[in-house]
C-alpha cells in the first residue's frame, strides 16, 4: 500500500520504489506475528505486546526526518544514533504498569516486555549489573526522549486505543503469571530468564521478518505450513527401511537388531514429550531410528520441526545429505554451521535499506522443518550476544530435538546446556533426544537434566552393545610415543592390515606426523590429513576420497583429530588413539571395522608425548582419568565392567570427570568477583549479593524491580570454546566464486542464499591469527568489514589455513 509521506510516519523506506511502510502497519503487522509465535507456548499476547510497542519511537517527527534525509541524502546522512526510537515503548510500559507496582505480575510484564522492547537491536539489558548500576532503569526511567508525550499520544490515536490496550495488557498479564505459577518449580528467576530470552526472540524474529517482507514486497506470503511435511517425510522414510528388507543381508542377527531397534524408536514416539536417551552403539543405524522416532512424535504431536544438533560440522553434511537423500527433499532441511557475517544491528539504521541491513534481514531464523546445526549453534541461540543468535530460539519451540553425540557438551555448559533443555520441554512442548554410544551422566550433576524415569529407547541395552562387538583395546601407554615411533608403529599395522586411522589430540602433532610419513611412504600407500583448519567443503572432499579408497581396498593412512571421531561414517581395519576422555576413545573405536566386515579388530591406545595439552584442560583430565583406570584394569581385568568400553566403564568415567570439574560446570567467570553465568542469569533474588550491595551502596534504597539478574553481562562473557573466534571465508573451489558474489550488491533473498552457501567456505580464526592475517595481507575485507575472506595465498589445499597454529580449544569443538 502506498501512502502519502506529508501525513504519515514513517517505519521504512522501500529502496526499490520508495514505497513507505507506515508505523501503524508495521507495528500492528509485527504484533500479529509475534502473537502466532508466542501462542506456541501460551504467552500470546505476553509477545504480542512486544510487537505492539517496540517502535512506538518511530511516531515522532525526529525520526521521520531523520529518515527521510537518510535516503534522500544518502552522501550527508544524519548523525549516527541521533535518534532512540526503541525506548519509548518500554518506558510507556514502566510508566504505566510498574511504578506504583500493586499489581506484581503486571509490573513483572513490564519488566521482561519492557527489556525485549528497549533490546531489540542488541542484547537484553542487564536489570543489576556487577558494578550495581541498572541499565535497564536507566533506559526506561532516566534516558531523556525528546517527543516522547506525542509518541504516546499517537500510538494510542493509530495503533490501539487506551482501553483496549489496558485489556489486552490484562490479558497478557494473566498469561505470564499463569506460565511462570506453572513451571514455578525450575525457580522463579530460571523462568523469568528463558521467558525473557523467547520473548526477545519472538520480536527480533517478527521485526525482521516484517521488514524483509516489506523490503521484497511479499507482505501478505503466508508462513510455510510444516507440518504436513512430516507424515510425507515418514512414508519416504518408511519406503527406504522395507527397501533394507530386501537387502541380500537383510537377515543377518545384526541387521536384524537394527530392524529392532528402529521398531522400538517407533514405539516409543507414542510417549508424551519429554528428555529421553537413544543409546544405539555405533552401526547400529542411529541415524535413521531417531528420524523414525522424530517423524512420528511431530505427526502425533503435532510439533513444528526436527533439530539435529551435532557436535562438529564434519557430521552436518553427511548427516544431512543422508536425510535429504531419504527424504527427497532439498529445500526444507537446512544445514546451520556458523554465522558468517559480523554485521551487529544498529538501531540507527533502521529503516535504511543499505547492504548490511540486507544482510541483517536475510533469512537466517531456522523457519523450516528440519535443521541441522551444532552444539556452539544451539547454545548461542540461549547465551551468545547478539540478537541474530536469540532470534532462533523461539524456533525450538514445539520441536524434536535430537542431539547426536551428546557427550561434547563443554564442561563449563553443562549446567547452562541442562537448563536450557529442561526449559525446552517443561514449558516449550519440545521433546529431546540424548543421541550416544556413550551416555554422559548429565543427571548427576547438580544442575540436573529432568530425565524421565525408563528414558532409554532401546531394550536390553548392554545385550545390544555386546552383539555389536567388533573391536578389542589394547592398551599401549606403558611406553611414550613420539613422531618416529609413532610412525615405526603405523608401519608395522600396515603390514598386517590395509587401513589405519591415527587420532591424536592436537593439529600440530597431527600436521608433523603427516610431514613425517609424506616423506617416507611408497606410492602404493594413499596418505589423508583432515584438520578443523579446512573448511567444510575441502572435508568433505577429503572424506570422499577416503570412503572411495576403502571401498576399493586400497591402503590408506588417515591422519586426524578428533574431529573424525564423531558420527563420521568411515569403517578402518586399525584405529590408533592418543589417550584421551573414555568417551573420545569409544568414538574412536566406532570408527574402526564400524560394520564387523573384519571380525573383532584393534584399537591401540598410545601416549603421545609430543602433545601440549596445557591449554586443553578437558582432554588433559580426561587422559589423567582413563590412564588410572586402565591401571586398575592391569590389576585386575574385570575391574570397571570387564572393559572400557562397557556402560559401567563410561558412567564412572563421567562421574570422576564432573567430579573433577565440580567447580567448572556452571561457566565461572573469574573476572566478576569469581562469579559464574548460571548465577547472573538465575540467581534468586534472596541470594543476589548484588542487590544486597546496592541497597546498602546505593543511597536508593532497595532496588525498584522484581528481576536483579545481569543478562547483558552475561552475554558479553560466554562462548562456547574458549577464544572468540570470526569465521571467514575461504578460496577453495566454489569460495572463490562467492566470495566475488558477496562484492556485489544482491537481493535479501539472494544474500540468504549466500550465505547459507558460505557455511561450507568457512573457517574460524582466533583474534591472533586474524591480525597476522591482516598484517600479512592475507585477509581481504567484504562490505566494509562485514564479511571477511582469505586471499587465496593463506589457503592451502594440504593443511587449509595457512597459519602455523599451535594447540587450541577449536580443535576440538567445531562452530
Amino acid at each position: 500500500m502506498s501512502h502519502s509521506i506529508d501525513g504519515a510516519f514513517i517505519a521504512h523506506i522501500r529502496a526499490s520504489d520508495g514505497v513507505i511502510q507506515t508505523v501503524e502497519e508495521h507495528l500492528l503487522d509485527v504484533k500479529k506475528l509475534a502473537e502466532r509465535a508466542g501462542e506456541k507456548v501460551g504467552l500470546a499476547h505476553v509477545s504480542g505486546l512486544a510487537g505492539m510497542l517496540h517502535d512506538m519511537g518511530k511516531f515522532t517527527n525526529r525520526f521521520k526526518k531523520y529518515i527521510l534525509q537518510a535516503v534522500n541524502d544518502p552522501e550527508n546522512p544524519p548523525k549516527r544514533g541521533e535518534v532512540d526510537h526503541s525506548t519509548a515503548g518500554g518506558r510507556l510500559l514502566h510508566r504505566r504498569y510498574h511504578e506504583d507496582r500493586t499489581k506484581p505480575f503486571h509490573a513483572l510484564l513490564a519488566e521482561i516486555v519492557g527489556n525485549a522492547i528497549i533490546s531489540h537491536h542488541g542484547n537484553l539489558h542487564d536489570f543489576l549489573s556487577p558494578e550495581l548500576e541498572s541499565p535497564f532503569l536507566r533506559r526506561v526511567k532516566e534516558k531523556e526522549l525528546l517527543e516522547y508525550k506525542e509518541a504516546e499520544q499517537r500510538f494510542f490515536q493509530f495503533v490501539i486505543n487506551e482501553q483496549e490496550f489496558d485489556e489486552y495488557v490484562d490479558q497478557a498479564a494473566s498469561e505470564l503469571q499463569e506460565f511462570i505459577m506453572k513451571y514455578k518449580h525450575e525457580g522463579f528467576e530460571t523462568m523469568a530468564m528463558f521467558t525473557s530470552k523467547f520473548i526477545f526472540s519472538v520480536l527480533v524474529d517478527a521485526d525482521r521478518t516484517n521488514t524483509r517482507l516489506f523490503e521484497e514486497n511479499k507482505l501478505h506470503e503466508q508462513e510455510e505450513e510444516t507440518e504436513p511435511l512430516f507424515p510425507l517425510y515418514y512414508e519416504r522414510l518408511m519406503e527406504k527401511m522395507i527397501s533394507f528388507e530386501k537387502h541380500k543381508d537383510a537377515g543377518s542377527p545384526i541387521n536384524q537388531l537394527r530392524r529392532e531397534m528402529a521398531e522400538q524408536c517407533e514405539v516409543f514416539a507414542e510417549k508424551p514429550s519429554g528428555i529421553y536417551t537413544l543409546s544405539i552403539p555405533t552401526g547400529g543405524g542411529k541415524t535413521l531410528a531417531s528420524l523414525r522416532y522424530a517423524l512420528k512424535h511431530a505427526i502425533k504431536y503435532n510439533k513444528k520441526r526436527i533439530v539435529y544438533v551435532v557436535p562438529f560440522t564434519t557430521i552436518i553434511e553427511q548427516n544431512a545429505e543422508t536425510v535429504r537423500a531419504i527424504l527427497q527433499d532439498d529445500e526444507s532441511i537446512l544445514e546451520h554451521h556458523s554465522n558468517v557475517t559480523e554485521t551487529e544491528d544498529k538501531e540507527e539504521q533502521d529503516g535504511i535499506m543499505s547492504r548490511q541491513e540486507k544482510l541483517k534481514l536475510a533469512r537466517d531464523n531456522w523457519d523450516v522443518p528440519i535443521i541441522f546445526t551444532t552444539m556452539v549453534q544451539f547454545l548461542n541461540t540461549f547465551y551468545a550476544k547478539g540478537n541474530r543468535n536469540t532470534r532462533r530460539l523461539h524456533q525450538l519451540s514445539e520441536a524434536v530435538i535430537i542431539f547426536d553425540e551428546v557427550q561434547k557438551v563443554p564442561i563449563r555448559c553443562v549446567s547452562l546446556f541442562n537448563k536450557a533443555l529442561n526449559f525446552l520441554t517443561e514449558a516449550a512442548h519440545s521433546s529431546v533426544v540424548l543421541c550416544t554410544a556413550t551416555q554422559p551422566a548429565l543427571d548427576f550433576v547438580e544442575h540436573q537434566l529432568n530425565i524421565k524415569s525408563e528414558s532409554e529407547m532401546i531394550r536390553g541395552i548392554d545385550e545390544v552393545a555386546e552383539a555389536f562387538k567388533r573391536v578389542e583395546l589394547s592398551d599401549m601407554t606403558a611406553a611414550a610415543f613420539n613422531t618416529d615411533t609413532l610412525a615405526s608403529f603405523i608401519y608395522e599395522r600396515m603390514d598386517e592390515v590395509d587401513s589405519v586411522l591415527v587420532i591424536l589430540n592436537t593439529k600440530t602433532v597431527v600436521k608433523r606426523l603427516f610431514e613425517h610419513l609424506k616423506e617416507e611412504l611408497g606410492e602404493d600407500v594413499h596418505l589423508f590429513h583432515l584438520s578443523t583448519s579446512m573448511c567444510a567443503a575441502h572435508r568433505a572432499d577429503i572424506l570422499e576420497k577416503i570412503r572411495k579408497c576403502l571401498e576399493q581396498n586400497k591402503r590408506v593412512i588417515c591422519l586426524s583429530t578428533q574431529l573424525i571421531e564423531a558420527g563420521v561414517d568411515v569403517s578402518f581395519q586399525c584405529v590408533i588413539r592418543s589417550v584421551a576422555g573414555l568417551d573420545s576413545i569409544a568414538q574412536a573405536a566406532g570408527r574402526c571395522n564400524r560394520h564387523g566386515e573384519y571380525g573383532i579388530k584393534t584399537v591401540y591406545i598410545i601416549d603421545h608425548e609430543e602433545e601440549n595439552l596445557d591449554k586443553l584442560k578437558e582432554i588433559k583430565i580426561g587422559k589423567k582419568i582413563v590412564l588410572r583406570m586402565l591401571k586398575d584394569m592391569q590389576v585386575d581385568s574385570s575391574e570397571h565392567g570387564g572393559s572400557l568400553l562397557s556402560r559401567e566403564a563410561m558412567e564412572r568415567y563421567f562421574k570422576r570427570f564432573y567430579k573433577k570439574f565440580e567447580l567448572d560446570l556452571d561457566y565461572p567467570v573469574s573476572k566478576i568477583q569469581n562469579d559464574h553465568l548460571v548465577g547472573l542469569l538465575t540467581r534468586p533474588a534472596d541470594e543476589n549479593d548484588y542487590k544486597s550491595a546496592y541497597t546498602r551502596q546505593s543511597g536508593k534504597g532497595q532496588l525498584p524491580l522484581f528481576l536483579a539478574n545481569s543478562y547483558a553481562t552475561a552475554a558479553d562473557y560466554f562462548q562456547v570454546i574458549d577464544q572468540r573466534t570470526d569465521t571467514v571465508l575461504v578460496p577453495y573451489g566454489e569460495g572463490q566464486k562467492l566470495i566475488a558474489e558477496l562484492s556485489g550488491d544482491q537481493s535479501i533473498e539472494d544474500y540468504g542464499r549466500l550465505m547459507r552457501k558460505a557455511q561450507q567456505f568457512s573457517v574460524n580464526i582466533y583474534a591472533y591469527e586474524k591480525q597476522q592475517l591482516i598484517q600479512e595481507d592475507g585477509l581481504v575485507s567484504l562490505m566494509n568489514g562485514t564479511i571477511w575472506a582469505l586471499r587465496e595465498g593463506a589457503y592451502d589445499k594440504k593443511y587449509g589455513l595457512n597459519i602455523n597454529n599451535s594447540s587450541s580449544p577449536g580443535d576440538f569443538l567445531s562452530m
